[in-house]
């Protein structure tokens, strides 16, 4: 996205390079908005467009109806007030990036199925929260580039691996401090499982 989107979203907001991508918890799984995906992945000034003329040449040249893998929700705006949002999950973010050509993909495929599964998290440390997300971003992204992850499968294991190098920094740090960084209720680092799409709502 080209505009800063205020902080009244209350933290809904989550950075990919230096592009911000707004989520919102909904059907118990993350949704991220279809035209922050595509600003991140291709720079365009006007990723809306791009998403209108994305549909118009997978509809033409493969028969696939795009807006059928999103669902609606609204998300604040840089004017500060919310609007309905083509949104998708994890699943159907993965199918959308296979049509944009970018090399930006394969790291922000690693990227998504990192935060993609993350719960809603009580924070009570949030610096040292965001710095434990870093960790498990980057012990990710090296195991996936050591093991040439390829595909949903495979990353979504380099996640679970990197989430697991997060999970004990973290755990030894509190066992070390005395002080919980985060809830144990509402923390999770290698579940829930995917969710998918109702078939109503996905392409044929």
């Amino acid at each position: 996205m080209s505009e800063e989107i205020p902080a009244a979203s209350h933290g809904k907001i989550i950075v990919f390079g230096a592009k911000q991508i707004r989520r919102i918890w909904h059907d118990e799984q993350w949704f991220f908005s279809v035209v922050d995906i595509i600003g991140a992945l291709t720079d365009s000034g006007n990723p809306r467009n791009y998403w209108n003329m994305m549909k118009a040449r997978e509809l033409k040249q493969s028969e696939v109806q795009l807006s059928t893998l999103c669902v609606q929700l609204k998300l604040a705006s840089s004017d500060g007030k919310s609007y309905k949002t083509d949104c998708v999950n994890v699943e159907a973010a993965f199918r959308i990036i296979q049509s944009i050509p970018s090399p930006k993909a394969e790291p922000f495929k690693q990227w998504l199925a990192t935060v993609g599964y993350q719960r809603v998290q009580e924070i009570e440390n949030p610096e040292l929260a965001l710095i434990f997300t870093m960790l498990g971003e980057a012990s990710t992204t090296e195991i996936a580039r050591n093991k040439d992850a390829q595909g949903f499968d495979q990353n979504k294991t380099a996640a679970r691996d990197g989430g697991s190098v997060a999970g004990n920094a973290r755990r030894e740090l509190e066992t070390k401090s005395g002080r919980k960084v985060v809830s144990p209720e509402n923390y999770l680092t290698d579940k829930p499982k995917p969710k998918l799409l109702p078939k109503s709502e996905r392409s044929s």
